[in-house]
């Protein structure tokens, strides 16, 4: 009697370690400047959507691989009118802008607004979108602005697949750093708005990039910022990422500097030759530190 009782507080246990860890790798995510929540009754639940703007882009930000869901929610405001009509333009990470339209959208009959005056949600209207890993920045705007419309972000965290990396240098002159981190010694390259990070490169591989803010004893609390990817003197991506100091890793021969913590992105490299530069867009911030790693299987190919 007593085993089958421990069997079954053991099974109970991996049941809910389980469940608890599904929980943690889904995460609702809420703007990080655009913070206008609209309160939706689903199903006797209230759910926090935002409000979608036509001038000012609501930015998420997240860190992959994963999967982004977008739930959206057009606003009727009026008894009048049957279905209605509403565009979502979003960028990824600065890239080019796409598109999620939507048409002949009609009432919906299982949700309600928490402020009846708001008038009556739409049917849910969902877009997904498939994030790698590093750092990802999602800007969304609403196209037109005659239908109101709400939008509520959950992204699903997805296991990397296991791979190799090994480390890979910028072009020089850069100015190379040692830094500590667990008793090993691990190199970084100093890099700003005036010497950005330059990377000469073949494809077709990823390119995985490190940074670190360099913060003073005396700065407390996070710290954003953005980097920028150029090729040729056109951008490429741009980054919003953010750290704080690091509490394992500090300089081998600087002690008034303390690194923030690692964040990272990931370029995508098609195939031949690219030339990327890596460059700091805040200029009331200090330098940057920056690793470089790619995959051990693609060392072959690169210069």
């Amino acid at each position: 009697m007593k085993k089958i009782q421990l069997i079954l507080l053991l099974v109970i246990v991996v049941i809910y370690g389980a469940m608890a860890q599904s929980t943690k790798r889904t995460q609702y995510l809420r703007p990080t400047n655009l913070k206008n929540r609209v309160s939706t009754i689903v199903a006797g639940k209230t759910r926090n959507y935002y409000s979608l703007n036509t001038d000012t882009a609501s930015s998420i930000s997240v860190r992959g691989p994963g999967m982004l869901r977008v739930l959206t929610r057009g606003r009727f405001v009026s008894a009048e009118g049957g279905k209605i009509n509403y565009g979502v333009i979003y960028s990824i990470d600065g890239g080019d802008q796409l598109k999620f339209n939507k048409s002949k959208v009609e009432r919906s009959e299982k949700a309600s607004y928490a402020n009846d005056s708001l008038g009556v949600p739409g049917q849910l209207k969902v877009m997904e979108i498939e994030l790698g890993r590093g750092s990802h920045t999602i800007e969304f705007k609403l196209q037109e602005s005659g239908v109101p419309v709400a939008a509520r972000y959950v992204f699903k965290h997805t296991k990397a697949k296991k791979q190799a990396w090994v480390t890979f240098s910028p072009v020089k002159p850069s100015e190379p750093v040692d830094l500590v981190t667990r008793e090993r010694i691990v190199k970084y390259y100093r890099f700003s708005s005036q010497k950005p990070l330059k990377i000469e490169i073949n494809g077709q591989t990823e390119l995985q990039i490190l940074t670190r803010i360099e913060n003073h004893y005396n700065m407390k609390g996070r710290i954003h910022y953005r980097v920028q990817v150029k090729e040729n003197g056109e951008v490429v991506n741009t980054y919003q990422l953010s750290s704080v100091r690091s509490e394992v890793t500090g300089y081998k021969n600087d002690e008034t500097l303390i690194p923030g913590k690692a964040s990272t992105f990931v370029i995508n490299v098609p195939k031949g030759n690219h030339t990327y530069e890596i460059v700091p867009l805040d200029e009331d911030k200090n330098t940057l530190l920056g690793r470089l790693l790619l995959p051990k299987k693609d060392i072959g190919i690169v210069k």
